[in-house]
């Protein structure tokens, strides 16, 4: 049977202090949102329905962007949880088949775990709901289980002494029959003190007409919330933590693993050695054999086997680097192409750039690629040696086995094995040096 998601988004969370609404915070790199989303893709569900609300515009740009077939739908008034998902009814009045109801600021919900929630229905449950144990339960509504499943869901402050013992939480994520859970909502009333709709009602109204209900329980850090900045740094924090796991658990060296920072869609091949205090922003591709030196930073880029990035390195958007490169201490590479063997070992910038393999680029050189409008290219044949300090103001090409004197701002073409040499010549007056310095000092001395 099909399944359907929909994801809560349209909470405030004024808890968090910001313009931005709550579920485009980010975690890895990543908003909530799409955490969910991305949850969703790995389950291939048929259907997506985000019911955002405060901030609903940024939210839907968002959410279209990252996954266009997403039906966006809006809760005009915060009338309670059970309200938020009947906002998606029209957009799955044809859904034959299950649908489970995430929340937007809840990124770390496995697609393994709704998997089994599913199947639980698929085995007759009419409601399924996941549940945690819980170290600290005091604030959380408790899952009352029985002979048959689940009884009942008791909130913190409605829990007897007795139930208040129950470790067993609630997460507020459901599965149901689509056309199900529109009947049981439609059902829920708002007597309550807040006198919203609660989607935690709807085990009992199932329970009511004689349906059986499920739980199916995950590791608490797995529902983890976010609504202030404090649980944003808890999800950041439980997030790089099982990402440093799951690189090392893959073949991955962390030689200090508490300073490496991973984005949700980092890739290192086998044998790879991290140092100290790298950043891996969204984007990154590292093969295997590779080794990154400590306090560099990359990003949207590409690292062929064997490469050696750092220390200081910053490859930045665009960046491929070729197999077996060096590129070395302060140097920032930025959408620009590094054949096999190539050394930038040094203090350079490199931009909007094609190098060929095996080139040597000294230190201080610099690709000129911006005239304050457009962006230009420089192109670098094989074997190609550049001398320290070289400005190579593009657009330019430099030959196969050419070589560029240290020193030079190179402006013209150079050939497949030239030299280029663009400097000024150098004038030496004898005995200047000393004399000049000597006439300052005396000034220096008389006061003057």
């Amino acid at each position: 049977m099909s399944l359907a998601l929909v994801i809560l988004a349209a909470g405030k969370g004024s808890r968090m202090k910001s313009a931005l609404p709550k579920v485009l915070h980010q975690v890895g790199g990543l908003s909530l949102v799409e955490h969910c989303l991305k949850t969703g893709a790995a389950l291939d569900a048929d259907r997506t329905v985000v019911v955002t609300g405060h901030g609903g515009e940024a939210v839907g740009e968002t959410v279209s962007k990252a996954a266009p077939e997403a039906t966006i739908v809006t809760q005009t008034d915060q009338l309670g949880t059970a309200h938020a998902v009947d906002q998606a009814r029209a957009a799955l009045a044809d859904h034959e088949g299950y649908t489970i109801v995430l929340y937007g600021d809840s990124p770390f919900i496995r697609a393994e775990t709704i998997t089994a929630m599913h199947q639980q229905c698929l085995g007759g449950a009419a409601v399924c709901v996941l549940g945690f144990e819980a170290a600290s339960p005091s604030k959380y509504g408790r899952l009352i289980l029985g002979p048959s499943g689940l009884e009942a869901i008791v909130e913190a402050k409605d829990a007897t002494k007795d139930q208040l013992e129950i470790t067993l939480c609630n997460s507020g994520v459901m599965c149901a029959k689509t056309r199900d859970m529109f009947d049981l909502i439609a059902q829920v009333d708002n007597a309550n003190a807040k006198g919203e709709y609660y989607l935690t009602d709807l085990p009992g109204l199932a329970r009511a007409k004689g349906g059986r209900c499920a739980v199916v329980t995950c590791d608490e850090a797995e529902t983890l919330g976010v609504d202030s900045r404090i649980g944003l740094a808890k999800a950041e924090t439980y997030f790089q933590s099982t990402a440093r796991m799951a690189a090392m658990e893959a073949g991955v060296t962390l030689r200090d693993p508490d300073t490496v920072y991973f984005s949700h869609d980092t890739r290192l091949g086998q044998d790879v050695i991290v140092d100290p205090f790298v950043q891996f922003l969204p984007g990154v591709t590292v093969a295997s054999d590779v080794h990154i030196k400590a306090h560099s930073v990359l990003e949207a880029c590409r690292v062929e086997r064997g490469a050696v990035i750092g220390p200081y390195a910053r490859l930045r958007p665009g960046a491929a680097i070729g197999e077996n490169a060096r590129i070395g201490n302060f140097v920032e590479v930025k959408n620009a192409q590094l054949g096999t063997g190539t050394k930038v070992n040094h203090l350079a910038y490199i931009g909007d750039a094609e190098i060929g393999e095996s080139a040597n680029i000294g230190a201080g050189t610099i690709t000129c690629n911006y005239d304050g409008v457009f962006k230009h290219k420089t192109k670098i044949g094989a074997r190609a040696f550049i001398g320290s300090n070289s400005s190579l103001v593009a657009p330019i090409t430099i030959g196969e086995d050419a070589l560029v004197g240290s020193g030079s701002v190179v402006t013209k073409d150079v050939g497949d094995g030239d030299l280029a040499v663009g400097r000024a010549q150098q004038v030496t007056k004898p005995g200047w040096g000393k004399r000049f310095m000597d006439k300052l000092r005396n000034k220096k001395a008389e006061g003057k």
